[in-house]
């Protein structure tokens, strides 16, 4: 058996040399015929077939929709402020006014009421400037040339003497504050009355400091 596929061996590598050959006349002789052109120029003619593939585009965004235009607030308008007239009223030099404070007499709760509905009757009391000298100028308000009028509570006992005082309003300088309550302070007065009694009560008095001309 050995030895006999050795003996087909041979054979069989022929057979693969001639096949090879033969494959090579043929191409050869296709070459050298223009077999191989007209088999190319089939292919050219044959058709082909194209398709244009479009680019698909993505949609278009929604319009933007425009903010609303803002509101416009009116300003309010300027406020004018309404001028204030003030009148001044002439003031002699040193002028001194009086007024009165009434204090109301206590009343008791079980007191019948009269039959007069009318309120007491009171009289203020007066100042007797005779009885006190002026009130001196300070010397060192006048080098200041400190003025104006101070208003001063003067309490006034049954024998028309000062029993207490104290200021009401300033002068704006305590200097004249202090000159002028010392000084009317030292002056008398007529006890004010209540239904025609002496009564204590205290009484307000105003001096106006004006610098000399």
């Amino acid at each position: 058996m050995n030895f006999s596929e050795r003996e087909q061996d041979p054979i069989k590598k022929m057979t693969g040399i001639f096949v090879v050959v033969v494959i090579h006349a043929i191409v050869i002789y296709a070459l050298l015929t223009g077999l191989g052109k007209q088999i190319i120029a089939v292919i050219k003619e044959l058709p082909i077939e194209t398709t244009i593939i479009e680019e698909v585009k993505p949609p278009p965004p929604p319009p933007e929709t425009p903010p609303p235009p803002p509101k416009l607030v009116e300003p309010p308008p300027p406020f004018i402020p309404v001028p204030e007239i003030q009148v001044d009223q002439p003031v002699s030099p040193n002028a001194i006014a009086a007024t009165t404070n009434v204090q109301p007499q206590p009343s008791d709760a079980t007191e019948v009421a009269t039959t007069s509905t009318t309120g007491p009757s009171v009289v203020k009391a007066q100042v007797d400037f005779s009885t006190c000298d002026k009130p001196a100028y300070p010397t060192n308000s006048l080098r200041n040339e400190e003025a104006g009028v101070v208003r001063i509570q003067f309490l006034i006992g049954l024998d028309g003497r000062v029993a207490d005082s104290k200021i009401e309003k300033s002068s704006g300088f305590k200097t004249l504050d202090v000159a002028a309550k010392k000084a009317l302070g030292l002056c008398k007065f007529k006890p004010g009355t209540v239904d025609g009694k002496p009564q204590q009560l205290w009484t307000a008095v105003e001096y106006a400091w004006k610098l000399p001309s």
